[in-house]
């Protein structure tokens, strides 16, 4: 059971949240730390100052450490696709600078953090591959690099595609054809990782249950990676990860800003039930949940996709105490 932390929980700052967090889970993932723009400023430089304190923090507490994210078209640092004149660079020199970045990254922690998101949301909505320059420049060999480039570094590593809308039919049939291709070629893919950026009704049981069933069906693991279950209304048809999209918030959108009612923490508490009751009766198949974020005070849906608004995605209140979520969880184990 697993937890994204962040900056100030990397430092230890609070001691409260970290009793919370040690005392909770088993696993971390960096929330922002480990991405391309923070590791890798710079071409010929690395800052491994913080992603070192995640995997003391963990090893400290005997807790499994996720490396998010290796590949990814967000929060990326600007000299990726450039050369030194201002160029776009050629799939030869995308393939050098994926080679250094996964290699040095991936081999300084080897032995240290066990699994990988190698590739993170590489699909587009309907199942085709998302049109990001690391497509445009490598097309999808720049997955198949990745993947291998991850295991040469770190054989003993679990390796992982990552993306949101996962349970949707297409874009779950792209990922499946992702590690269908990686696993005829020879390359080593250990889990599909499943963003669980969920509502109080989508998407349903049952479209999560066959979507576990036909990932595990392909020999890797199924992990839910993100998850958290926002409580307030939507403003589009349907939901998204795509950290780019936003919206104008208003009273119609932001419903409970001082408080959730108890009868919408039944709700919530009622559909994690239902969530968790389905991951216990697939546990041969999921290998981890990870929590996205410790409490609802840090959830990044209070500002996603419109900023300013108070949800109440997680397990924890604002004062970091348990939730009719958390007890609802609870007693699907202990049942």
């Amino acid at each position: 059971m697993g937890v994204a932390i962040n900056r100030s929980q990397i430092n230890q700052a609070n001691k409260e949240e970290i009793d919370l967090i040690t005392s909770q889970f088993n696993a971390l993932t960096a929330e922002n730390d480990m991405k391309w723009m923070y590791l890798h400023p710079k071409q010929d430089e690395f800052n491994f100052e913080q992603a070192d304190k995640l995997v003391e923090l963990a090893a400290e507490n005997d807790m499994f450490v996720v490396g998010h994210t290796l590949v990814w078209h967000s929060q990326l640092a600007p000299w990726v696709f450039k050369t030194a004149e201002g160029d776009t660079i050629d799939d030869a020199e995308l393939t050098n600078r994926l080679k250094n970045h996964i290699s040095t990254i991936v081999g300084k922690y080897k032995g240290k953090i066990e699994g990988w998101d190698v590739v993170n949301e590489a699909l587009a909505e309907d199942g085709s591959y998302r049109k990001s320059a690391f497509f445009k420049i490598g097309g999808e060999g720049f997955i198949e690099n990745a993947f291998r480039f991850a295991h040469e570094a770190d054989p003993e590593a679990e390796l992982y595609y990552n993306d949101y809308n996962l349970i949707n039919a297409d874009k779950r049939d792209g990922a499946i054809r992702i590690v269908k291709n990686l696993k005829s070629k020879g390359i080593k893919i250990d889990g599909v990782g499943v963003q669980a950026h969920w509502s109080l009704n989508e998407p349903s049981i049952e479209e999560i249950e066959t979507a576990i069933e036909m990932y595990a069906a392909t020999g890797v693991k199924v992990m839910f990676t993100e998850l958290d279950i926002t409580v307030l209304p939507s403003p589009w048809e349907k939901s998204t990860a795509d950290i780019s999209t936003r919206f104008e918030n208003s009273p119609t959108m932001n419903p409970y800003p001082e408080s959730l009612p108890d009868s919408v923490q039944t709700q919530l508490a009622n559909r994690y039930a239902d969530i968790f009751e389905l991951f216990n009766k697939h546990s041969d198949k999921i290998s981890r949940v990870t929590f996205w974020g410790l409490h609802d005070g840090l959830s990044w849906k209070n500002n996603f996709p419109i900023r300013g608004r108070t949800d109440y995605t997680l397990l924890f209140d604002r004062n970091m105490k348990p939730k009719k979520a958390y007890l609802a969880v609870i007693q699907t184990v202990e049942d």
